[in-house]
């Protein structure tokens, strides 16, 4: 797309971000959203479900919650460290397309290759290596995507646009619940998710009016500028540090739910597979209706009252008490019920904390760095938390409760902290 150099969103920088216009381009918002719900269903469908499907394809039912926190926990490892360093290195970004297009589409192109071979993976090896890769470049492409919310959209506005994203996560959810409901191949249950990630991401790299760095001679990138991509300083950005903890401990209790919920049906309500997919897809289906709502609403309101951390700390509490329910659910109706009061809270978070992040940024010449290092704090609980619920789930086998209830108690205590830690916050009311 042909643009004028006097465009001031895609006019060449010698540094720090040039200021977003008083409104964004017409088409940034919903393509914007657009391309995170496409990287997103191709992303969390393996992490709801299809993974844990493929893994009970592969070793069978003895050893498939290790074998499946082994998986997502390595592959969460790689997002861990390759959605910053995407984010550093797209700051540093000098190509004629703009600083985040060769991001955004050499991911989601590698990431559409990494899932085509997940989903054909005969071993364990295989399985971890395809889904290590597609963690890498997805993680990438979705650093680059979001990099663009600061360098196109004022900070009066980042509450609504941020909201309007929040919404593609639960959409995305739910789509690929009825992907894998929909076909019993294991190709085509992760190709399907993949191949609308690289439709959406093209849509969204064609329409945008990316910022251009100018062509000069960048400094150096050696380790200790590798080492900075992941790391801050929390005693000179306190708010950015007080940001990650309550980010971080509110996304392990929810990213413990989904990966063990379809485990969880077959052993507490003795379901075979197709049934607890069934009931997996009417849960989904409760929370995105949830989640959509308070995504939106969230926004909006925080935008209208000109507050963040209130609405971070009631979301926070609504997920927890969702957890609660879920843990000691009598029944799949409730499950579903539960699953529904998640996404309530869980939708109105999202949204609401990343329009509270992008105000305590630490540098405005490093913004997709530092929203890499932000993001972190939504790959680190992806891997710590598989690692760690085989342990939890063990210990809780021997108590009344049970192993998967244990694990989604032990989720609502550390997101209720989480939920807390925002007010430490002091400059973002």
């Amino acid at each position: 797309m042909a643009v004028s150099p006097q465009d001031p969103l895609t006019a060449p920088v010698a540094g720090a971000a040039a200021p977003p216009a008083a409104r964004e381009p017409r088409a940034y918002v919903p393509t914007l959203a657009l391309a995170n719900f496409g990287v997103y269903i191709a992303l969390l469908t393996p992490v709801m479900l299809t993974m844990a499907l493929k893994v009970q394809h592969l070793v069978g039912t003895e050893r498939q919650a290790s074998v499946l926190g082994t998986v997502l926990g390595i592959g969460a490892l790689f997002a861990l460290v390759c959605n910053p360093l995407a984010g550093r290195l797209s700051d540093r970004t000098t190509s004629r397309l703009g600083m985040r297009k060769p991001w955004v589409l050499g991911g989601a192109v590698g990431g559409f290759l990494a899932l085509a071979l997940v989903g054909s993976a005969t071993s364990v090896w295989m399985l971890v290596v395809g889904w290590c890769l597609a963690q890498a470049l997805l993680n990438g492409a979705l650093a680059a995507v979001n990099a663009t919310l600061p360098d196109q959209v004022p900070e009066h506005r980042r509450g609504l646009a941020s909201g309007l994203v929040g919404i593609g996560i639960p959409l995305a959810i739910l789509t690929g619940s009825l992907i894998a409901n929909a076909f019993s191949s294991d190709v085509t249950r992760f190709v399907a998710p993949a191949a609308l990630a690289l439709l959406l991401c093209a849509l969204f790299a064609l329409l945008l009016h990316d910022r251009t760095r100018e062509s000069r001679p960048a400094q150096p990138f050696g380790f200790r500028e590798f080492v900075g991509s992941f790391v801050f300083d929390p005693r000179k950005h306190p708010d950015f540090g007080w940001a990650w903890l309550t980010k971080f401990l509110v996304m392990f209790g929810y990213a413990g739910i989904a990966t063990y919920l379809l485990y969880f049906l077959q052993a507490q309500f003795g379901l075979d597979e197709a049934a607890a997919v069934g009931v997996v897809v009417a849960a989904n289906i409760a929370s995105t209706v949830a989640m959509i709502a308070s995504s939106f609403v969230g926004g909006w309101l925080s935008d209208r009252v000109g507050r963040r951390k209130p609405f971070v700390t009631a979301a926070g509490v609504i997920m927890v008490v969702g957890l609660v329910l879920l843990a000691f659910a009598p029944s799949t109706a409730v499950v579903v019920v539960a699953q529904g009061i998640i996404g309530l809270g869980a939708g109105s978070f999202m949204s609401v904390d990343l329009a509270l992040a992008t105000q305590v940024l630490p540098d405005p010449e490093d913004t997709a760095k530092d929203l890499g290092v932000l993001n972190m704090a939504n790959a680190l609980p992806q891997s710590l938390a598989p690692m760690i619920a085989p342990a939890v789930i063990a210990l809780g086998d021997g108590t009344a409760v049970g192993g998967y209830p244990a694990w989604y108690a032990f989720g609502a205590l550390v997101s209720l902290v989480g939920a807390l830690l925002v007010h430490r916050i002091k400059g973002v009311r």
